[in-house]
């Protein structure tokens, strides 16, 4: 007698949960921990919708995503220099979202939202070369004497010339 086939194997389900709010706690998203992916996002319509100079992005299949709190304090806009759809906060502004066309079956979540691990760390930058000439590019930052917490970029000393009086 042959064994029979194997059973197939079921999609594994995480039972452990990872919760983003908005910054006034109207909205709450859950996603199943792991995250499926993370990125640095530079590109123009990112660093507009956000205000910043690059955005963190968690992903997660739109299977593994829920709103816990808020759905009606949720707001969407059409994004269509990005060819998707971002959401934000109707009560306080924050963005919560952002689906691509290209990929319907994902929803994207600023890494921010979060306040404990999502199970992965951002490890890609996408439109890097969109960043904007004044943002950050990892130059050797010092503390600012006097202002704890803040670092600076010191600025390079210019060589005095000998016509200058100097050496």
């Amino acid at each position: 007698m042959r064994n029979p086939a194997p059973a197939p194997k079921l999609k594994k389900t995480s039972r452990e949960k990872v919760l983003a709010k908005c910054i006034c706690g109207a909205v709450e998203l859950e996603i199943d921990f792991p995250a499926f992916w993370a990125w640095h996002d530079h590109s123009k319509p990112s660093r507009r919708a956000h205000g910043c100079a690059y955005v963190t992005y968690i992903g997660t299949w739109k299977s593994r995503f829920r709103v816990k709190k808020g759905a009606k304090s949720i707001r969407r806009f059409d994004d269509e220099d990005a060819k998707g759809m971002r959401s934000f906060c109707a009560v306080c502004g924050t963005p919560l979202t952002y689906e691509r066309a290209r990929s319907p079956k994902w929803v994207n979540i600023p890494r921010a939202l979060f306040e404990t691990r999502t199970g992965r760390e951002p490890r890609y930058h996408v439109a890097l070369d969109e960043s904007p000439e004044w943002s950050y590019l990892g130059a050797k930052l010092v503390p600012l004497k006097g202002y704890p917490g803040v670092m600076w970029e010191r600025p390079k000393q210019k060589r005095r010339r000998e016509s200058d009086g100097g050496f």
